[in-house]
């Protein structure tokens, strides 16, 4: 009988030479088996900048010609192992992957085989986004051989690392601000303003019998709540600076209040999550921002409405983007701290009441670069203000009419960091099934 190679064998062959050119590559070693491999079929070496360091991963690969994995979608797919394989690899002293390479589209996968899993559990869960073999991953891979006992030993960064955006916005104070005695209480205060005739506003803090804000209480409905004969503009630094805690603190609460009232036409307030939202501008209807990310110009539904899966005639929840401020003095420097969210409604705005399971299970998908955007998004809003007076300034026809802004943000700061952030370091596991989103009440896509 004629011999003969079978099309399997030649493509394990093509898969395991692609497979140690991958790992060349993203600069590592990869050094084949025998062909008295059981179940292993490389060997590969951490490497930083071309020197060998000496840490192992044990390497099995999966080659197929065309065709889908098992349940394979956009997303992802699963690969059922070998009891006996099984068997082998957690008896290894190295940590073992399985890399899958597909010939038609030439994508490569991997996926460790845990020792700490289930003795029972023979399913490998593929991410196509998480773990696609490629330099966005190296670090992750080379974690692997860190020991999980012991004091383990340093892993130096590889894959050049990434730039981050710190959610932090530089604040710049007015120059004056205006300090006055008051005989009220500040719940006494705040009742003579809702009892007074005209705009009410809360940018304000009263403590102590001493009222500070940063416009001019006389100007203002704030008139009914000072004394107006010793009202004294004074340096924002003096007060601003304060080394008492206690003052830092009163002044941290203005910024709050002065943040609430120059963004209050369009941000609500949650006052059990502290967190400025989006409001809605009509009953279940979205609402869309327009402005320009870090290269170009975007826009970001900053209110979306759901329907109801099965009815689709029935709003399910509306969802509007929100941050919670904190504010934090560094040095000489006061920073507005954005913490992105959201906040859900039933109509846009009345609070719903499922808000937290919807809010956790919005917040397992939200990744890097969608918190990222959400900053600078955060940012453009906050700022434009500036733009829209700097574009009156050169209009002769005086332009858009801008509530008045005591605060002015600058850019958030970009690090570099040394080590990419795995895209599964952002998220957080569901612990523990959800009978809320389970059961389908909110079965549309959060």
């Amino acid at each position: 009988m004629t011999k003969k190679i079978t099309a399997n064998q030649i493509t394990g062959e093509i898969g395991e030479n692609e497979v140690r050119g991958r790992f060349l590559t993203l600069g590592w070693q990869f050094d084949g088996r025998s062909r008295l491999e059981a179940g292993i079929d490389g060997i590969a070496e951490v490497m930083n900048e071309g020197q060998p360091m000496a840490r192992m991963i044990a390497v099995q690969i999966k080659s197929t010609k065309e065709g889908k994995y098992t349940s394979e979608t956009d997303s992802g797919f699963t690969y059922l192992l070998r009891p006996q394989d099984l068997a082998y690899w957690r008896g290894s002293n190295l940590p073992v992957v399985v890399v899958f390479f597909r010939q038609s589209d030439r994508s490569f996968y991997w996926k460790e085989v845990s020792r700490d899993a289930d003795p029972g559990e023979r399913r490998l869960n593929i991410d196509k986004a998480a773990d696609v073999l490629d330099d966005s991953t190296v670090n992750k891979l080379a974690a692997l051989t860190v020991p999980k006992t012991g004091l383990g030993y340093y892993v130096p960064p590889l894959g050049g690392g990434e730039d981050a955006l710190v959610n932090i916005l530089p604040i710049t104070l007015p120059k004056e601000m205006y300090i006055s005695s008051t005989p009220y209480t500040p719940a006494k205060a705040i009742a003579v303003m809702l009892d007074g005739d005209g705009p009410k506003r809360f940018d304000w803090v009263i403590n102590g019998g001493i009222f500070w804000s940063f416009h001019d209480p006389r100007a203002s409905l704030c008139a009914n709540i000072v004394d107006g004969d010793q009202v004294e503009a004074v340096d924002t630094e003096d007060l601003a600076l304060h080394d008492e805690v206690d003052e830092q603190n009163k002044f941290s609460y203005l910024l709050r209040q002065a943040l609430r009232h120059q963004t209050d036409e369009d941000l609500g307030w949650n006052k059990d999550h502290k967190a400025l939202y989006f409001r809605a501008t009509e009953t279940n209807m979205p609402r869309n921002f327009a402005y320009t990310s870090s290269k170009k110009k975007t826009d970001a539904d900053v209110v979306s409405v759901f329907m109801d899966s099965k009815n689709k005639e029935r709003v399910s929840f509306v969802r509007h983007h929100a941050f919670s401020p904190r504010f934090e003095l560094m040095g000489d420097q006061w920073y507005l701290i954005v913490t992105p969210t959201y906040h859900f409604t039933t109509n846009g705005y009345y609070p719903h009441q499922f808000a937290a399971p919807l809010l956790s299970g919005k917040k397992r998908l939200d990744k890097s670069a969608a918190l990222r955007g959400q900053v600078i998004m955060w940012h453009r809003f906050l700022t434009e203000g500036d733009r829209v007076a700097e574009r009156n300034a050169n209009d002769l026809f005086g332009g858009v009419e801008m509530a008045e802004a005591y605060l002015k943000f600058g850019e958030p700061p970009s690090i570099h960091l040394d080590i990419r952030v795995p895209e599964d370091g952002w998220v957080t596991e569901k612990k523990k099934e959800d009978p809320i989103l389970d059961e389908g009440l909110f079965s549309d896509v959060i």
